[in-house]
């Protein structure tokens, strides 16, 4: 049995809910990823991603140095631990229409597994994209 911690990556990039969506956008420029966990000591509070920016700072012509993280960010966040087996990590991935997935160790925010981490073992590849698929297929009714 394969585990998230296997496969999860530590060095994180974080947003406070109070830094400003363009410090945010930066952070995911940075690291090239669509989302960032907001944390506040180490716990997380929230995610941002690149579509809440849009849609509710960008669309609504609001000043993304003048909005805070907290302001649009989701707050609902879908989290595992690291012993997670990576099948029911894929699982929840699907099951949630998400990309990515922060692990905690006692609310402590200490990795973040995304759906490209599955795809690059060979033994997951199958799961990885069948996940990929369902939230592909799903988020095109976003709009």
């Amino acid at each position: 049995m394969k585990t998230v911690k296997e496969l999860m990556t530590t060095d994180l990039k974080v947003c406070a809910p109070h830094d400003s969506v363009t410090a945010a956008a930066k952070i995911m420029r940075d690291i090239e990823c669509g989302s960032v966990p907001v944390c506040e000591n180490d716990k997380i509070v929230g995610i941002i991603t690149d579509r809440d920016i849009v849609i509710n700072v960008v669309a609504d012509g609001k000043d993304t140095n003048t909005v805070h993280c907290h302001d649009c960010m989701t707050t609902d966040v879908v989290t595992c631990t690291s012993d997670t087996d990576v099948h029911e990590c894929a699982s929840m991935m699907a099951q949630h229409q998400i990309r990515r997935i922060p692990v905690t160790e006692n609310g402590n925010i200490v990795g973040i597994i995304a759906i490209g981490d599955l795809a690059k073992e060979n033994i997951y590849a199958n799961e990885a994209g069948e996940a990929l698929s369902d939230i592909s297929e799903h988020s095109r009714f976003d709009h």
